[in-house]
């Protein structure tokens, strides 16, 4: 049984459309496209559940605040130019989140803002490497980010 049908059916109408109809080229896009399926079953996420799901909306606008407030400041050192000194940086946020879709949504998050990107995730120590443009006080971000955005996803997806 193929977890996702149309899937393959697609790939053998796009492997047969890239290389020409032959039997051979038939089978063997048939063969590619099973195992495709059953990679991509492989790859499907459990569902999320989100038991306080009301609180999406929370933090979405927080978010959307943020990515306003952060395409200003990146504008403003863009503009001024050398004019002040700005230093960007590495830092390294201490985790206490576990859930895989929260994790993710988190990355969405920290690269979706302007003047940072969620670079690397190690989950033996459950560290995330932030590159951060403006970095002033390493320890402001790491509170900013657990307070703002980690208590806030753990409630969503506990």
């Amino acid at each position: 049984m193929l977890p996702y049908p149309l899937l393959s059916a697609s790939l053998v109408i796009m492997w047969l459309a890239l290389n020409g109809f032959t039997l051979g080229h038939l089978i063997l896009g048939c063969i590619v496209s099973v195992f495709a399926s059953w990679g991509m079953a492989a790859l499907r996420p459990v569902k999320p559940h989100l038991p306080k799901w009301y609180l999406l909306p929370k933090l979405i606008g927080i978010v959307l605040y943020d990515i306003l407030r952060s395409n200003l400041a990146v504008a403003s050192i863009l503009i001024t130019g050398g004019r002040r000194k700005h230093k960007s940086g590495f830092i390294t946020v201490p985790l206490d989140l576990e859930n895989p879709t929260a994790l993710a949504v988190l990355a969405v998050v920290i690269t979706s803002t302007p003047g940072t990107a969620w670079l690397e995730y190690n989950s033996l120590s459950k560290t995330v490497l932030i590159h951060v443009l403006d970095l002033v006080d390493e320890a402001e971000w790491q509170v900013l980010i657990k307070t703002r955005y980690e208590a806030l996803l753990m409630e969503i997806f506990k």
